[in-house]
């Protein structure tokens, strides 16, 4: 079915408590669909447009991916199907992942320790791996997670604030990294913010509204925080801003103001206990508690965004209200008479109506003269295929008249990477904002979007400074002795947190986006096309926030040893060679699941959404030099047809027979099977061995000595979620549907996403499964059912629970080891059942960050776990028994 037809019209939210719950978006909130230059099939296309290129096109870079290169849609779908594995098929009631948290903790630990594999500096510009399907010589740098806010004192003191693997400090200037967040139990950052005496005050819950953002635990605060750590201890007020994102902590008459998804809430910055104070919420009939908190709506009925104080008047408020997507609610608010009223008027060329008023960005001059906003339109965003931007604007009160100062066309034509009709300036500023204001210079801004733009001049004129990637210019050149050609190294893509600071005397300006933390003078220079010269990554492997899909190992062919990789949220597939210092980036865009030999680790396939899968005989080492021979590219696009008629889930699954890597199966609409292996070339190679059915997606595969296991959801969301499982063989025969009690009874598989199988590989039916989502104290949907982890020992036709002692947390993959243990996989860490046991015990001591995936080495004595924020980590089998 095309893209657009996949669009949903309503919202999926996990409501929890202290720790980190999904927060899952509609795809309807995606601008219209482009062809924007997005993920690394697209960059023969940009060569082949450039002048000096001699515009060869290698056929495997003609693929389409199943979206038509739309990466606002797929951050959109990508939203919904990430979450529909943890609240289908209802919504989950608040305290579920607190009470989560607080089970693992107290469950008994196995020996052992992890160990960080990933604590290293990811180039993605890594020459050797040019190929066709890399973003290799874009001009990002040393890349890692989602960076959500920044921080920065005049001190040397830089403090970023990751999507999902907690808050870091640098003390000169950005590097040399420390974690200071791990003992919370939410990791996912909202907001940063230092008050006038320099405490550090921290929001919890990323207010970034995309697949993977999660609600948090509430605010804390760090007295001094050039020393120490954050704990549950430093938490502000009591407990009623658990369960929600915070976008802005904002300061004013001894007050903090905290945007929050559920109204806008302060607190006495004096006095630290008591509770939290609701200044506004449009709907409170939707808070917890109301009336219609269970409403599948409520999850945004009361979403704000900013707050602009007249530091002049503290009392006077202005109130960022709305939800992205367009609600009657949103607009602007201020107190008149003792009760916030909405603006309707007077504000000058800043739209006050609901239908143009979305996310919005504030920023105030440091001595109070001038006023900026961003504001996207839900109507634009939603009417125009180019921009969602409706345009940055600046006054000289919060209550204006504001003056418009850009809008996307403008920004498009001021040096920008993004000029394509469908991908232009603000295309995702529903996802990417920021804006702050020189400290010196009131005149002087920074505004984040896709890229990195500034004014000198108070918005008169404009310069792309961090354009989204270099491959447009002129300068550009895939040369591997050159990072990227003549061009000065660039952000990456996808602008959220800014801060200003001083080091040595020096004033910086800090951003941090989709890449991790990057620095450039405030006074910095430019080159006549007005891109800055002279950004630095701070990414020195230090900071490991990467966040990972998948995890493959495989003896490193060249140099002993393993070789390690993983697909990545917008960063896309690591590879991490036996020998390397640093690691590289052989596939671009956001990588999904992947295979690796394990006799060969450069024998590999990336997955990049959709079951787009490209497949590496070489780890994808190339020198670019298929830009002029196209015979010279080393991967190649192998999508099964479910890709291209996007019959296929954001993250599709794709798994090796584990007695056969020659052998693999996908899923989609589809059980696809192709039987050679590393050496497929052609997407035609794959057979459909069975149908799961219209509306039906695969959630998991798996497959030994020719017997496969395919679990499906469809519908998948909330609107009548179902799940089955269909067993049959790799060769076509025997498939059938496992009737499955609809219920979801104790000990029978719950009416749940059903995320993974684990194969005994001593017998192809025994057979564990792994359920996501929450089981029915939480989950208010029919048949949620109770348990996580259940086995069959006759080939899939019957289950039982095996869950005993496990805490009701959401559980993502399992794997068996040689010895007959398994592990597992949740949202907040690693499990463990020992061989002949029954009861489970938490591995190692992991902070409260998702892991996806796990792996065994080649040798099955190591286990790899990918995580969603904090990289890959391993810790020896036998240490766990």
């Amino acid at each position: 079915m095309p893209a657009q037809t996949r669009r949903r019209r309503w919202l999926t939210i996990c409501a929890i408590t202290a720790s980190a719950g999904l927060v899952a978006i509609p795809a309807s909130a995606a601008p219209g669909r482009h062809t924007s230059p997005f993920g690394a099939r697209m960059l023969a296309q940009l060569a082949a447009e450039r002048g000096h290129s001699v515009g060869v096109i290698h056929p495997a870079a003609k693929s389409e991916d199943g979206n038509d290169g739309n990466e606002a849609d797929e951050i959109a779908e990508g939203a919904d199907q990430y979450a529909e594995a943890r609240t289908s098929p209802g919504i989950v009631a608040p305290g579920a992942y607190g009470a989560a948290w607080r089970g693992l903790t107290k469950l008994p630990r196995t020996g052992g320790s992890w160990r960080h594999s990933t604590g290293l500096p990811y180039n993605s510009d890594d020459s050797r791996y040019r190929d066709i399907d890399s973003n290799s010589s874009g001009g990002s740098g040393n890349v890692t997670g989602r960076m959500a806010a920044m921080a920065a004192d005049d001190d040397g003191y830089v403090y970023a604030g990751s999507a999902g693997g907690g808050v870091w400090r640098s003390r000169n200037g950005g590097g040399h990294w420390q974690p200071i967040s791990d003992r919370l139990p939410s990791q996912s950052t909202g907001a940063l913010a230092l008050d006038s005496t320099g405490r550090l005050w921290l929001g919890t819950g990323e207010a970034n509204t995309n697949a993977d953002a999660y609600l948090g635990s509430g605010v804390f605060l760090l007295s001094d925080p050039h020393h120490g750590a954050f704990s549950t201890r430093t938490r502000v007020g009591g407990d009623e801003l658990e369960s929600t994102t915070v976008r802005q902590l904002r300061f004013g008459g001894g007050k903090v103001w905290a945007a929050t998804s559920e109204g806008v809430w302060s607190h006495s910055t004096k006095k630290l206990s008591g509770s939290w104070k609701l200044e506004f919420a449009p709907n409170p009939d939707y808070l917890p508690g109301g009336s219609k908190a269970a409403d599948d709506a409520a999850a945004y009925k009361n979403i704000t965004n900013d707050i602009a104080i007249d530091p002049r008047d503290p009392s006077k408020v202005i109130l960022a209200v709305g939800w992205r997507s367009g609600d009657d609610y949103n607009g602007f608010y201020t107190k008149v008479g003792g009760s916030w009223q909405r603006i309707s008027s007077g504000f000058g060329d800043l739209p006050t109506d609901a239908d143009n008023v979305g996310t919005v960005t504030f920023a105030r001059s440091g001595d109070g003269s001038r006023y900026y906003a961003i504001d996207q339109s839900p109507e634009q965003m939603a009417t125009n295929p180019d921009s969602g931007l409706k345009g940055i604007y600046s006054a000289v009160s919060p209550f204006g008249p504001w003056t418009k100062i850009a809008d996307y066309k403008q920004l498009a034509a001021d040096g920008s990477a993004l000029t394509t009709a469908g991908y232009m300036p603000g295309v995702q500023a529903w996802y990417n904002q920021f804006l702050t204001v020189d400290p010196a210079d009131p005149r002087h801004v920074y505004a984040g979007l896709e890229e990195v733009y500034e004014t000198k001049d108070g918005g008169a004129t404009w310069s792309t400074v961090g354009p989204y990637w270099n491959f447009p210019f002129s300068c550009w050149s895939i040369d591997p002795a050159r990072q990227t050609g003549s061009c000065s190294q660039t952000t990456h893509s996808d602008q959220h947190g800014v801060a200003i600071g001083g080091y040595h005397g020096k004033s910086y300006v800090y951003v941090g986006n989709d890449g991790g933390a990057y620095r450039r003078p405030v006074d910095g220079a430019q080159d006549a096309s007005g891109h800055a010269t002279d950004w630095t990554s701070l990414n020195d492997g230090t900071i490991d926030t990467l966040q990972y899909y998948s995890v493959g190992i495989g003896k490193d062919p060249d140099h002993g040893g393993v070789s390690v990789t993983g697909g990545l949220q917008d960063n896309g597939q690591s590879v991490l060679r036996s020998n390397d210092k640093v690691m590289g980036s052989n596939f671009g865009g956001d990588g999904g699941d992947t295979l690796t030999d394990p006799a060969n680790g450069c024998n590999l396939a990336e997955e990049y959404v959709y079951l787009a899968v490209q497949v590496t005989q070489n780890c994808a080492v190339n020198d670019g030099s298929w830009t002029t021979d196209p015979g010279k590219a080393t991967s190649y696009n192998v999508a099964p047809a479910d890709n291209a008629t996007s019959e296929a889930r954001f993250i599709a699954p794709l798994a090796a027979d584990m007695k056969n890597g020659s052998t693999w199966i996908a899923g989609g609409r589809h059980i696809w099977v192709q039987t050679h292996g590393y050496a497929i070339r052609s997407g035609s190679e794959w057979k459909s061995v069975y149908d799961l059915g219209a509306g039906r997606t695969a959630t998991a595969v798996a497959a030994s000595g020719g017997k496969v296991y395919a679990a499906w959801c469809g519908p998948c969301n909330n609107q009548g979620f179902a799940r089955g499982i269909a067993v049959g063989n790799a060769d076509g025969t025997g498939w059938h549907d496992i009737t499955l009690p609809a219920g979801g009874t104790d000990g029978t598989v719950p009416n749940r996403y059903l995320s993974g199988f684990a194969i005994d590989p001593k017998n192809a039916d025994h057979v564990f499964l792994a359920v996501n989502g929450f089981s029915r104290h939480w989950t208010e949907g029919p048949g949620a059912g109770v348990g996580h982890v259940f086995e069959s020992t006759d080939g899939g036709t019957t289950w039982k629970g095996i869950s005993a002692n496990l805490p009701d947390v959401p559980t993502n993959s399992a794997v068996v080891t040689a010895n007959g243990g398994l592990a597992l996989a949740t949202d907040l860490g690693v499990v463990y059942r020992a061989p002949g046991r029954t009861k489970w015990q938490r591995v190692g001591s992991l902070p409260a960050v998702a892991v996806l995936q796990l792996k065994l080495s080649p040798d099955g004595g190591t286990l790899y776990a990918a995580t969603h924020g904090r990289g890959i980590y391993t810790i020896r089998v036998r240490d766990c028994d």
